[in-house]
């Protein structure tokens, strides 16, 4: 008898709990509600503050390909450079990447625009091209004249045979 009263109240309980969780719709039902009624929820917006990562196979293939990880692309100096950063993971593969005779490029196709590293006369190219270690970060400016790229435009990064698509610009 215990047995029935307390599995009655939790049937109850979960009834309750379920329809104060997703309350009802007073409208009638429609193709593109749920049969009881309520609407399903609706997909996350994207947010330009949290921008979309690229998926985890595409972390995995620069991780065993090209020997580096934590790819980012960041919107820097007021819009006016637009710098690429990444941790190397494996230097023997890494090393294309840090190559001085590589040009590295950035190429926005939503503004139609590649962007180039900068030459300066008594500094040179605004990235690092020593020998890569393991554990360590590099980076390259890019020079966004005009402040063609935009945050949270989708950017592809070129860098002698290695490309990453599809990087969003924080």
């Amino acid at each position: 008898m215990l047995r029935e009263v307390v599995f009655a109240n939790l049937l109850l309980c979960g009834a309750v709990l379920a329809q104060s969780a997703s309350p009802a719709s007073t409208k009638a039902p429609t193709a593109q509600s749920s049969p009881q009624g309520t609407k399903p929820a609706a997909p996350r917006a994207h947010s330009r503050y949290h921008p979309d990562r690229f998926a985890g196979r595409a972390g995995t293939y620069y991780r065993v390909m090209w020997g580096v990880d934590s790819l980012s692309v960041k919107w820097t100096e007021s819009g006016e450079v637009i710098r690429f950063t990444y941790q190397v993971v494996d230097p023997n593969k890494a090393k294309q990447l840090n190559d001085k005779k590589a040009e590295p490029s950035l190429i926005d196709p939503r503004a139609g625009v590649k962007l180039v590293v900068p030459s300066l006369e008594k500094v040179g190219q605004l990235r690092q091209s020593g020998t890569p270690e393991a554990g360590k970060s590099y980076w390259m400016a890019f020079s966004n004249k005009g402040g063609l790229v935009k945050r949270g435009d989708r950017v592809t990064v070129v860098i002698g045979r290695f490309r990453a698509e599809g990087l969003v610009v924080d």
